[in-house]
């Protein structure tokens, strides 16, 4: 039986989103499909090896715990509340989640999602200076500090395929937390 807690964190899928190259920018889909061990099926970023540039370049052997990435669609409200003009998949998410408080997820919790898929979270999304390419100043909106001055990454989370499955704008998210002791989320 789930907890309340974790009955308070499911909602659903908004968008998803899916690009064969490596852009910014991933166009939305009627579904993906997400693999096992791979990521989206089709996207740039699928593997099991780091596929993002800049990783690629420094150790392409590495894992890739960066399969998925995740966006809340309440983030795109705060922005345009901003005075930006932000739409789901111009981050580069491949899903954009409304209702779950993402960057509140610890390491290895579970967002299982439509009927079948599952991705466990591994970590922070760490946003780069391509997204002032999207709007001058976007970068710096999606970071803030705490009450301690501790940096807050606010341009999602990322994560591995444990299931295949397709997966939807509409379909339900329900959230697994591992067990306790529970580790914040640092970027991947």
């Amino acid at each position: 039986m789930m907890s309340e807690k974790e009955q308070a964190m499911d909602g659903m899928v908004e968008a998803v989103h899916k690009s064969a190259s490596h852009t910014l920018t991933k166009p939305g889909q009627p579904s993906i499909r997400l693999l096992a061990g791979l990521g989206v099926e089709g996207d740039a970023h699928m593997g099991v090896t780091v596929k993002h540039r800049s990783r690629v370049a420094r150790d392409p052997s590495q894992p890739n715990l960066r399969q998925v990435h995740l966006i809340h669609a309440e983030l795109h409200d705060e922005l345009r509340a901003g005075g930006f003009s932000v739409r789901p998949g111009e981050m580069g998410e491949n899903i954009t989640t409304r209702g779950v408080d993402l960057l509140r997820l610890p390491v290895g919790a579970r967002l299982h999602l439509g009927a079948e898929a599952v991705v466990e979270i591994t970590g922070l999304r760490n946003p780069c200076g391509q997204l002032n390419r999207i709007q001058p100043g976007l970068q710096e909106a999606v970071l803030d500090h705490d009450a301690q001055g501790k940096l807050i990454r606010k341009a999602g989370i990322m994560g591995i395929v444990l299931s295949d499955g397709e997966v939807r704008p509409a379909d339900p998210i329900r959230v697994e937390l591992p067990p306790e002791p529970h580790q914040p989320l640092e970027p991947v």
